[in-house]
């Protein structure tokens, strides 16, 4: 067994000793009052920050939409966590803005400020070295500051051009001492900041979408029918006065279980899906016969190219249920197909 020689003696290797058994016992009704208080606190401190907002954030709010800069978000330790956030928020709700580590900037990151910028300071006490020491120098290149403090008389507050108050009365940890009620409060200034800059700005749905296109929102919100949408030589279809043969050719040709009729002027007469198929066997045998027109259905559900493709779920949705749409301009011209297959196929459902 492989080992070392310690002062003459070989000592194996072994499995790590167990951890020592846990002293603390745990009492359901103790930790459920607890975690009730903490979110009591935590609640209670929220509700009073709108009790004081006023002109302070208002002039925040005004300052920031001025800005011919970034915003710059700066915070260190818990704060620093919450500013990282808050800069993301900004970011994605229409307010360019980005984090810089205080004692980075000291080091060189101050050259990312530009005078034209407003740099928001997040710091529960207000005399975080990190973020006193830059003011002057902030000040002195000209950039504006916000401060996000628990202390209106602390160094950070009064070097800001606008100081928002983010003060609690206690903290939800029970020792009192790791910032919980200060830093949820501070969030949620943040969280009320940033949204109030997107109302002002009339940032929309779309763009929001825009600045997440990976995701699931900017998927459903930036693609349109004419993105997923069949066309040109995969579209299946025939004119008016097909046979059923060549309707059933043109449907199981093309793969999306129907085929679309149209008129010599290419307008949607009607469509012939697979389950006209079925319900046209059911009362006749004699497929030669019969012309597509008698069987299709002439009212088929339609949908514009311009519409958003997320749109086409609820048209397919209705009852009864149908698993294409045809795709038609405003003239009623057929200019494409669409199958739910092809939704599954952009990740818009």
């Amino acid at each position: 067994m492989p080992g070392v020689i310690l002062l003459g003696m070989r000592v194996t290797a072994s499995a790590a000793p167990a951890a020592p058994p846990s002293r603390v016992g745990v009492d359901p009704a103790r930790v459920l009052s607890l975690a009730r208080d903490v979110l009591a606190t935590e609640a209670n401190a929220i509700a009073a920050l709108a009790a004081r907002l006023g002109d302070a954030f208002v002039a925040a709010v005004v300052l920031i939409l001025r800005c011919r800069g970034r915003v710059v978000v700066s915070g260190i330790g818990k704060s620093g966590h919450v500013a990282r956030k808050l800069a993301a928020t900004l970011a994605s709700t229409g307010t360019p803005a980005f984090f810089v580590h205080p004692a980075e900037a000291s080091h060189g990151d101050l050259g990312m400020i530009t005078p034209d910028d407003v740099v928001v300071m997040l710091s529960n006490s207000g005399e975080t070295d990190e973020l006193v020491l830059l003011t002057p120098h902030l000040k002195r290149q000209g950039a504006k500051i916000v401060a996000l403090t628990g202390n209106e008389r602390s160094s950070l507050a009064q070097a800001a051009d606008v100081h928002l108050d983010a003060a609690v009365d206690v903290e939800a940890c029970p020792l009192g001492l790791a910032p919980t009620a200060s830093t949820t409060a501070t969030l949620a200034l943040g969280d009320a900041l940033a949204l109030a800059l997107l109302d002002a700005r009339g940032f929309s749905v779309e763009d929001f979408a825009r600045s997440h296109p990976g995701g699931p929102l900017g998927r459903r919100l930036l693609t349109h029918v004419r993105d997923v949408m069949v066309s040109g030589q995969a579209l299946p279809i025939v004119g008016i006065d097909a046979t059923l043969s060549q309707a059933i050719v043109a449907m199981t040709g093309k793969g999306m279980g129907m085929t679309a009729v149209v008129d010599g002027a290419g307008r949607v007469a009607g469509i012939f899906t697979d389950g006209d198929l079925r319900r046209c066997l059911d009362r006749t045998r004699d497929i030669a016969s019969v012309n597509v027109a008698d069987v299709m259905t002439r009212t088929p559900r339609t949908i514009g190219p311009d519409r958003l493709a997320i749109d086409c779920v609820e048209l397919m949705e209705a009852v009864p249920k149908v698993t294409a749409l045809l795709v038609v301009a405003d003239d009623s011209r057929l200019v494409g197909a669409l199958h739910l297959h092809d939704l599954f196929r952009a990740r818009v459902v």
